[in-house]
């Protein structure tokens, strides 16, 4: 399993965090998401099936920016 994380902006309460992980699950070799909304971080667990431009597209389009 790969693995990614994020410096991101945008989680302000647990709605956003809820629609950013079930936005992620929803993505076909994702196997694992943990938000930090406090520390303002998002991990990824993925397989070979998606890729790291379609977990960003899918953070930025729930409204999120990722920081780095």
């Amino acid at each position: 399993m790969n693995k990614i994380q994020y410096e991101i902006s945008g989680v302000q309460n647990s709605e956003v965090k809820t629609q950013l992980k079930n936005a992620l699950d929803k993505i076909e070799g994702i196997s694992m998401v943990n938000i930090d909304a406090a520390r303002g971080s998002i991990e990824v667990g993925y397989n070979e099936s998606t890729d790291e431009n379609l977990i960003k597209s899918c953070i930025e389009n729930v409204g999120c920016n990722i920081i780095s």
